[in-house]
């Protein structure tokens, strides 16, 4: 097939060397026979057959240097985990400043900026979230054209600069409205200056800044990493189950360090010192990301992954008249010869049975000629790019209903503690850094994953790694289910001491006897939830997604964390209009009242529960009919090494 884009690299082959398959079952014998591995492979040349792929020649896409020129020297000079600690502390830096500017902003642009808390709120939740979804943009530079390297190096550099314009306006007057006369009864009563159209228009480019270079950093960095590590390796499972777990840890520190020392400095030292730190810290991590370069494994990206899923949609619409039923008829799908995929940095997948309609689009039709357009005429492999990043949408889509509970616990949860006794001994907490308890329980958890769960779940359930990635992510959402629901339960009883002890009214009073670190359980649970739940979805998306998608892939969870964060304000949005009466009728509060002594937190917390019950019963049922990716027997054994 001739190429007329740049996202099929390969020669032209005459039509009557593409593979055969029927999709009825209705094909020769010797086809019935390869029908679990999904094709039936011809070697290009020599005349051989075979079965699935033959890993040693191509299995696995090979690993180049920066440079794009293979790696044919010893690959123990390169890669490995000595390779991955660089990227471990670009990703540490990373969620550092995304955790300190978002646990930050929020007061600074009400103390600083003057506006309104309620809308501060709202303005840096929809920055999480769009820093999140448009995670898919970077993961699409990364694949389709940049690579996973110059990605990150290229959205580091944004962040460092976002961050630098950050630190300038705490630190600069001119950036700031005047602070004379603005205590904190004018903060409330709102009659502080407010910030100047171009102040807000600075503050928010330079924010938009940072956030559009997490957006580049986020889907690339997890991938990169693991791409450090031998697919031919026996070991390679073993590697990458250990590399996700110290990733996510990593990720973990980052936000303990912004829920500590940050909030520290900014107490004691101010704002500027706050976001400056946060600005050191990404350069620090920028360096450390440049001095491993002479290390780094690279996969080449494989051209526009849009552009590829665009060629099989309009390639099947335009076959849509051609019939796949009959045993008369014997559909022939397309694919290359020889053991090379026709994309750039991908190996060959296997065929499937689901989302047949989008096999028209490999179908090989008289009225295509000799040179079919890749409008026209696909490969299986690229037909089977789609369908895997469309089985992977509903997986990834179940941690959208986690990430909003999370959002709501950084909330909701500094809400309860104002109300609560943060005292530990001689120590009293500052409210704004209970949520570094989520972080320290993963941290936990992540250190005791292989003493403990492993050769537990290993017993129970035979699996090599104690528990499949869909099976870790099935545990995280049933523990984040008993998290919201303990919550409610423990919401209920703060609302009920409050009244009966006459702190009604006193919703940002600290009652002495009701300790905050109940709020500890619901924590914990959330924090044992995402490490169950989101370090087996890396690990999933990046084993499961195609070759030369892997960044988009990995991206998805990353859009199902940024869609939670815009669930978690519409929900709030909902609530608040259907539990709120006016005056004319009766006057009764939301449940989200600004005074939650009077509100009925307990009772939206229930919502969520249900909301991630019915959450799990979905993703039990899709993950029960997931269709792994197949792959040759070399490849899953771990090659001959």
């Amino acid at each position: 097939m001739g190429s007329t884009s740049r996202d099929i690299k390969s020669e032209t082959v005459p039509m009557a060397t593409s593979f055969e398959f029927d999709l009825e079952g209705n094909s020769s014998k010797q086809l019935l026979q390869t029908k679990n591995l999904g094709f039936h492979l011809v070697e290009s040349g020599n005349g051989k057959q075979s079965n699935g792929y033959n890993h040693a020649e191509s299995g696995t896409t090979r690993m180049v240097n920066l440079h794009g020129k293979p790696i044919s020297s010893d690959l123990s000079k390169t890669g490995g985990w000595f390779a991955a600690a660089f990227i471990f502390g670009t990703e540490m830096a990373e969620r550092m400043a995304y955790f300190g500017l978002s646990v930050n902003m929020v007061a600074f642009m009400f103390y600083v900026m003057h506006r309104p808390f309620s809308s501060s709120a709202n303005a840096v939740n929809i920055f999480l979230g769009i820093s999140q979804t448009s995670s898919v943009l970077g993961g699409f530079l990364a694949d389709a054209y940049l690579g996973r390297y110059w990605t990150i190096a290229i959205s580091t550099t944004l962040y460092l600069a976002g961050l630098t314009g950050i630190t300038l306006c705490a630190t600069m007057h001119i950036f700031v409205p005047k602070q004379d006369e603005c205590d904190k009864i004018a903060l409330l009563l709102g009659t502080c200056e407010p910030a100047k159209r171009w102040q807000m228009l600075y503050l928010n480019t330079v924010l938009y800044l940072t956030g559009f270079g997490a957006a580049g950093i986020r889907p690339c960095v997890a991938a990169f990493g693991a791409d450090q590590f031998d697919e031919t390796s026996r070991d390679y499972q073993s590697h990458l189950d250990r590399f996700f777990n110290l990733f996510y840890l990593s990720v973990t520190t980052g936000a303990i360090v912004a829920f500590t020392a940050v909030v520290y400095i900014q107490m004691q030292h101010g704002w500027g010192s706050a976001f400056g730190a946060l600005c050191i810290a990404m350069g620090v991590a920028n360096t450390v990301f440049y001095l491993g370069t002479p290390l780094y494994r690279h996969r080449l990206p494989g051209g526009s992954p849009l552009t590829r899923v665009a060629q099989v949609l309009v390639a099947a619409f335009r076959n849509r008249k051609a019939s796949l039923n009959g045993s008369e008829i014997v559909a022939r799908l397309y694919e290359v010869p020889g053991s090379s995929s026709a994309i750039k940095g991908s190996s060959k997948i296997a065929h499937t049975d689901d989302f047949r309609c989008l096999d028209k689009a490999a179908l090989k039709l008289t009225e295509h000629g000799a040179n079919p357009s890749p409008w026209q005429l696909c490969t299986v492999t690229q037909v089977e790019e789609v369908k895997i990043l469309l089985r992977l949408i509903p997986i990834a889509a179940s941690i959208i209903v986690l990430s909003a509970v999370f959002t709501e616990y950084l909330t909701l949860s500094v809400q309860q503690a104002y109300t609560l006794n943060t005292n530990m001994g001689h120590l009293k907490l500052p409210v704004t850094c209970m949520p570094v308890f989520p972080a320290l329980s993963i941290l936990l958890v992540l250190s005791l994953y292989y003493l403990i769960f492993v050769p537990l779940a290993r017993r129970i359930t035979g699996h090599p790694h104690g528990a499949s990635q869909l099976q870790r992510m099935g545990i995280g959402l049933a523990v984040s289910i008993a998290s919201v629901t303990w919550a409610g339960v423990f919401e209920r009883h703060r609302r009920h001491y409050a009244i009966h002890h006459g702190f009604e009214d006193s919703y940002l009073t600290a009652m002495p006897d009701l300790s905050a670190y109940w709020l500890l359980i619901q924590y914990c649970l959330i924090g044992i939830a995402e490490v169950f739940c989101l370090v087996g979805l890396l690990e999933f998306l990046y084993e499961e997604a195609p070759d030369a998608m892997r960044s988009m892939g990995t991206a998805y969870a990353a859009v199902g964390g940024g869609l939670g964060c815009f669930g978690a304000t519409i929900l709030n949005n909902i609530v608040k209009s259907i539990t709120a009466k006016g005056d004319d009728e009766g006057g009764r509060e939301s449940w989200l009242s600004h005074n939650i002594n009077t509100g009925r937190f307990d009772y939206f917390y229930w919502v969520l529960s249900v909301l991630s019950f019915i959450n799990f019963c979905v993703f039990l049922y899709t993950a029960s009919r997931y269709q792994y990716r197949v792959k040759g027997e070399t490849e899953k054994n771990g090659g001959d090494k």
